[in-house]
């Protein structure tokens, strides 16, 4: 994407990559959405605070993010700018959700899009998504801080490592598709950066990350191993637990990506690289 330059007409010149190129790029890379620095993922929490992510970020989650909570919540701010435009500027928006419901990742924003777009963005009709939502998300933030309650016990030595793993999958099946995948990692990256949590109930966990999905497995254990200040003993645990559970290929993939997370390279950083090696 590119820019007119104004001292010199019909000239191209690149310009500076926006939050709606890096959420391209997590896209391209099969990650999650991210904030720049990457030191948290995006939620829908970002998208019900005025003003906290611009309209074309909004408009490119709705489209490429991996989380479909996210995405959806994405829709909100653009229908309610959409609802205070004149007939003339509403077409814009009219096109835009036309985009994203030809476009987006999942079938349940592709049916919200196309809701909005029909109700002429009504304000009943986004409150009736905003409800929605807060419905999949509301007991799933409950048994959250519930389970923040489990962690609480384990560094005071009340429950078990072995208590804690069963703690730990009972929240996972109850939570999941039903919590930001933002706030699950970030839960997850407080019980692998807590110093007063066994090194047993943290290798419990990451016996249970490698039965994950691959997608989301990836990412959860390229997030641990990139985390600030880890533990050498667990960082060579991980890494021997990926190589004898899901073999070389993948533990080449993720050093991949953890190496990437790290070095902060952009998008043309890598195709340069793939070019080279082509």
């Amino acid at each position: 994407m590119a820019y007119a330059n104004p001292d010199a007409p019909g000239i191209k010149m690149p310009r500076k990559p926006d939050l709606a190129d890096h959420f391209i790029a997590c896209s391209s890379l099969g990650r999650y959405l991210t904030v720049f620095d990457e030191s948290r993922f995006v939620i829908t929490d970002d998208f019900n605070q005025e003003g906290a992510v611009n309209r074309t970020a909004a408009a490119v989650a709705s489209i490429f993010s991996n989380d479909p909570l996210v995405a959806e919540a994405a829709l909100l701010p653009l229908g309610k700018a959409a609802l205070a435009k004149d007939n003339n500027e509403r077409e814009r928006y009219e096109e835009l959700f036309t985009l994203i419901e030809a476009q987006a990742l999942n079938s349940t924003v592709k049916e919200s899009a196309q809701s909005l777009l029909e109700s002429g963005f009504r304000e009943a009709r986004i409150r009736e998504i905003e409800e929605t939502l807060s419905g999949k998300l509301s007991p799933a933030r409950i048994r959250y801080r519930a389970f923040l309650e489990i962690v609480r016990h384990l560094t005071e030595h009340k429950i078990t490592p072995q208590l804690f793993r069963d703690e730990f999958l009972d929240f996972t099946y109850a939570v999941a598709g039903r919590l930001d995948f933002g706030i699950y990692s970030f839960c997850l990256d407080r019980i692998f950066a807590n110093e007063q949590i066994p090194m047993k109930a943290k290798g419990y966990v990451v016996s249970e990350l490698l039965g994950f999905p691959a997608t989301i497995r990836r990412e959860l254990l390229t997030n641990l191993l990139t985390l600030e200040g880890l533990e050498k003993r667990l960082a060579d645990f991980v890494r021997d637990a990926i190589i004898q559970k899901l073999g070389d290929v993948a533990a080449t993939e993720i050093e991949l990506l953890a190496a990437l997370k790290t070095s902060q390279m952009s998008m043309d950083d890598i195709n340069n690289m793939l070019a080279g090696n082509a």
